[in-house]
């Protein structure tokens, strides 16, 4: 199934998109979309039922708002250098471990919401993540088949990036990572069902119409599985909790001098294969 959020910025309204690409009202049916649904097997089959039947409300997406496909997210784990692609163009070791580091809940976006550039910025960076969507209380699990049994579903993140205050101004990557409106997510929460293969999805980037990222999660050194068991060691993993599962090469921190940051006027499109197509405008904070 292809679960989303539809409406204005704070009141958004569950929803489905059918096999036939029609939006259909899921208000009717469940309250919203979130960690409390995901981990409620019975009503998701429910929807799953009224979708096969047809009988849910088709909506008219002109011009409606897609918002995050997931409310009030817990937390959002990020992993770093998580493939080789990209740790080969910023001159990094492949880790022996995960790297982990946070960003906040508040960061989160509708997918073509607008980006801030953060104030004082001459950094800001684009980086194409899948997103992997908690749907179990996940601790101390023991095998990568376990992670992905605790997977909910699947979407597309934008880990936006600010690499001064990230790299250069001391302490941990937290302050580049935390600017406001700096993590787009969906257009869709995409069943675990549905993907199959997380370890076989192509990722695209374009700034201004020109593609800057083209990968696959094949290169990812932990596969989604392994990440989610190595995470649920250190921290309990909830429903509705979210992990950005890295970036493939061509950020432009990776980039040959002068590095092309994003600007205020630029416009960044990313997709994912089967998660769906995100676009962003930037404006100055």
């Amino acid at each position: 199934m292809k679960l989303l959020r539809v409406g204005t910025a704070g009141q958004e309204r569950p929803a489905l998109l059918d096999d036939e690409g029609t939006l259909r009202d899921l208000s009717g049916l469940v309250a919203d979309v979130d960690g409390a649904l995901l981990a409620d097997e019975a009503a998701l089959g429910r929807i799953r039922a009224a979708a096969g039947t047809g009988e849910l409300p088709a909506l008219d997406g002109t011009g409606l708002r897609i918002g995050p496909p997931v409310a009030r997210i817990g937390k959002i784990v990020c992993i770093g250098l998580n493939y080789h692609d990209h740790a080969r163009e910023t001159g990094a070791e492949p880790p022996a471990e995960p790297v982990i580091f946070f960003k906040a809940a508040d960061t989160i976006v509708g997918p073509d919401d607008t980006v801030l550039v953060p104030r004082g910025s001459v950094k800001t960076d684009w980086e194409v993540e899948l997103a992997v969507v908690i749907g179990r209380t996940a601790r101390y699990l023991e095998s990568a088949e376990e992670g992905l049994a605790h997977v909910a579903g699947y979407a597309v993140a934008h880990d936006v990036s600010e690499r001064e205050f990230q790299i250069e101004r001391g302490g941990t990557w937290d302050k580049g990572k935390n600017c406001e409106t700096f993590n787009p997510l969906g257009p869709w929460l995409v069943t675990a069902d549905e993907v199959g293969d997380p370890q076989d999805l192509s990722l695209r980037l374009w700034v201004n119409g020109e593609l800057k990222q083209d990968g696959t999660t094949a290169e990812q050194i932990f596969p989604v599985g392994e990440v989610v068991r190595y995470v649920s060691h250190f921290m309990t993993l909830y429903p509705g909790d979210v992990i950005n599962t890295g970036t493939p090469a061509g950020v432009a921190m990776g980039r040959p001098e002068p590095k092309p940051y994003l600007r205020a006027g630029d416009v960044v499109e990313l997709e994912i294969a089967g998660l769906g197509r995100q676009r962003q405008e930037f404006q100055q904070a």
